[in-house]
């Protein structure tokens, strides 16, 4: 869970995340925030912390919450946010797609479930870019911006070497990585909730600004040289 300046919402999250996970290990990775995530998690009996000295972005940050996970023998991870728009009860949702075959499980806003809505550039935006990876992965994305994912081994094991720390590229550009990589992405529908505390960063400049961000980070996801494909396991 990449965490940054998230000591309102925190709380309410971890909480969840023990009542609706209570075998799971939770990390968060507190992104070099200046307020009191960090104390947060230190006083919840929930959480494992992986405290960044700097700001690297959710990139960065994903980076070092899979490379830990590699590094402790990990099978699997679940990516959630530390704002509280993903439900915890959606989790295991998501990580039965990795039982029916996917390394790379995203957990989609516009797939039928729940009544979460984007308009305007925003939504666009998340239009071309899902029309776009659906193809270069040969399977149909609806939400391409998610960060709600469950992945493998093999997804661990790749995202700790090369999760891509551009803006939108923890979500954009990791799906295209995933895919040149070999990896067998399948998505599917959870409700999104609007977080639980802080401010949304929507607004008709911000929402233009985002389609251009998103074209950009698209066109740098297509045209970086791939990567050599994950090996799979020898069984």
């Amino acid at each position: 869970m990449p965490a940054w300046n998230e000591q309102e919402s925190l709380p309410r999250v971890l909480a969840e995340l023990a009542a609706e996970a209570p075998a799971a290990d939770v990390l968060v990775v507190n992104d070099g925030s200046t307020d009191d995530t960090a104390a947060v998690v230190r006083a919840s009996h929930h959480a494992m912390l992986l405290d960044l000295p700097l700001n690297l972005g959710v990139g960065g940050a994903m980076r070092a919450g899979y490379r830990f996970a590699l590094r402790n023998g990990y099978d699997r991870a679940v990516q959630v946010d530390a704002d509280g728009q993903h439900d915890p009860v959606d989790i295991a949702r998501v990580v039965a797609m990795l039982d029916e075959g996917a390394n790379l499980a995203v957990g989609a806003r516009f797939a039928g479930e729940g009544d979460y809505t984007a308009r305007g550039p925003r939504r666009w935006a998340m239009s071309m870019l899902s029309f776009v990876i659906s193809r270069i992965a040969k399977v149909r994305l609806t939400d391409t911006t998610s960060g709600f994912r469950a992945c493998d081994r093999r997804g661990i094991e790749l995202f700790a070497r090369e999760y891509p720390a551009e803006y939108l590229g923890d979500t954009v550009e990791s799906l295209v990585i995933a895919s040149r990589a070999g990896l067998t992405i399948r998505q599917v529908g959870v409700r999104m909730r609007v977080r639980s505390a802080g401010t949304p960063s929507q607004s008709p400049g911000r929402a233009a600004i985002f389609l251009g961000r998103a074209a950009l980070a698209l066109l740098i996801a297509v045209t970086r040289p791939m990567s050599a494909p994950a090996h799979k396991d020898a069984s």
